[in-house]
């Protein structure tokens, strides 16, 4: 008898699993997937829905073969992927689900409370090699950046570089937490986080694009007003005309789940 109930809950489990929605990709958007998700089977218990990071290039390539159903994606999506969906025959939809702000951010014992974006071109690009050289201590620069498979890390390298490669052998971590948790414990470390990943063990500066004229902190209030410059679009994007789908997105864009957004540490994207 127990035997057969095992048997029956495995498969239960199996079929929820199968019939679940799939969102991949972003690590920046993956904590607000969760709440949104988390929220929405709660107000709809049959719905099931799952969510699983990776980067935006993971996400959308997985959308792209079919294994995800929605991309959540923190860049916009290319021009070969849009292609490769097309040829597929499937008809690409893009939904802005929120906008975020990205902070520059170093180890909390580093003087530094101020830096231009031409010193963050320079010093992620290996111009500026130790903080003497911006006003800070003599002590060595560590950079880190996200894997190339992050859209965090496109549009770092096209707003903040503005399009100029990483400084050869940039020390890349897959994730967002990690960059966080190296940056804490590293005296000399610089690195790019979303505000909502914002904790004590980092020290967020403040940025200026204009040579050194304003800086602007990296708040949400600052991204909402659009003073803070380093701020992007926060994507989902799906080729299934699906019920479901549609409803989980009605859901992250009515203001219950816009609500979240703001609770979450984002912009709204309404």
């Amino acid at each position: 008898m127990k035997k057969t109930m095992l048997v029956i809950i495995s498969m239960l489990s199996l079929t929820l699993a199968l019939n679940a929605q799939k969102i991949k990709g972003s690590d920046t958007v993956l904590p607000l997937s969760q709440k949104e998700a988390e929220s929405y089977m709660k107000a709809n218990p049959s719905g099931r829905v799952t969510v699983t990071g990776g980067g935006s290039g993971v996400g959308i390539s997985a959308l792209v073969d079919g294994t995800a159903d929605i991309a959540q994606s923190s860049r916009r999506i290319k021009f070969m992927e849009k292609h490769k969906i097309k040829e597929s025959g499937k008809t690409l939809r893009e939904v802005i689900v929120a906008y975020d702000a990205l902070a520059i951010v170093i180890h909390p014992s580093n003087p530094i409370s101020n830096m231009t974006r031409e010193q963050l071109e320079d010093i992620f690009t290996g111009k500026i090699t130790n903080w003497k050289q911006v006003g800070g201590s003599d002590l060595k620069i560590v950079a880190y950046s996200r894997e190339t498979s992050s859209g965090t890390y496109e549009f770092f390298k096209k707003s903040v570089l503005k399009d100029k490669n990483y400084v050869t052998g940039i020390m890349s971590l897959p994730a967002t937490g990690a960059i966080i948790q190296s940056i804490g414990q590293t005296k000399g470390a610089i690195g790019y986080v979303g505000v909502a990943y914002l904790n004590p063990s980092v020290k967020p500066v403040s940025v200026s694009y204009d040579a050194g004229k304003t800086f602007i902190a990296p708040t949400i209030e600052n991204a909402r007003n659009k003073t803070y410059p380093v701020v992007r679009p926060l994507y989902y994007y799906y080729t299934k005309s699906d019920a479901k789908i549609k409803k989980y997105i009605d859901f992250v864009l009515s203001p219950a789940g816009q609500k979240l957004v703001a609770e979450m540490g984002y912009v709204k994207a309404n």
